[in-house]
């Protein structure tokens, strides 16, 4: 229990560094200001102007935040299973699942720019219409809407709450960016996407300290 509930604790706070790394990266090196004037095309040539950047980027915020939170949502399983086993099986899949489709996400924006790149070479705007079509399909399934990643917080959080496992506040701050990742299904509510987000940093910050002292505690009553 104990190495995995300190590969839990890393894991946290890798999570916690991705969401940083990837804020601070698309608002400088990936940041192309007011864009509201470009077309579709104007678009696609900033991205492939800068596709080893955009692909790593993709690389980390998305195939490696879903590798890792895999780690993560295990850990809780074990932390949390004890007093709440019914809840947290239900948490854990949801977990697991919005890892999928994090990878998924991720997997198919690399891919989807290098075949659009081809493809721009050809056919400027049947490149154009490509890459809108597989933004779409990106954005839904790693990040326009968030309500399976929001349902795994706020349940983790809700079998926190009933076993007391974590601190109150802690549970408070996951039921507010659970609710809010949920929230973003609304269309008008899209905006909530932040909250949830620059939540999760706390959230999987504080976690991540937690079980790491819980793994150091048990490591020196033995």
């Amino acid at each position: 229990m104990m190495n995995l509930q300190k590969a839990g604790g890393i894991a946290a706070l890798v999570e916690a560094s991705i969401y940083i790394a990837g804020f601070v990266v698309m608002a400088t090196l990936l940041n192309p200001g007011d864009t509201e004037a470009w077309s579709s095309a104007q678009k696609l040539v900033y991205t492939l102007e800068r596709k080893a950047a955009f692909q790593m980027l993709n690389t980390a915020i998305y195939v490696a935040f879903g590798v890792v939170l895999v780690v993560l949502a295990v850990a809780l399983h074990e932390r949390l299973q004890m007093r709440s086993a019914d809840l947290m099986k239900v948490a854990t899949a949801f977990g697991l699942v919005w890892s999928g489709l994090v990878i998924a996400s991720g997997m198919v924006a690399n891919v989807g720019v290098d075949v659009v790149a081809n493809l721009h070479a050809v056919d400027v705007t049947q490149a154009a219409s490509a890459w809108v079509a597989i933004g779409a399909v990106h954005d839904r399934l790693g990040g326009g809407v968030e309500i399976v990643g929001g349902i795994w917080v706020l349940l983790v959080s809700a079998a926190s709450f009933r076993s007391r496992v974590f601190p109150r506040m802690l549970d408070s701050l996951g039921f507010v960016v659970g609710i809010a990742g949920i929230l973003t299904l609304v269309p008008a509510l899209a905006g909530l996407g932040v909250v949830f987000g620059l939540g999760q940093i706390l959230w999987f910050a504080w976690i991540g300290i937690l079980l790491l002292r819980s793994a150091d505690r048990v490591a020196t009553s033995r």
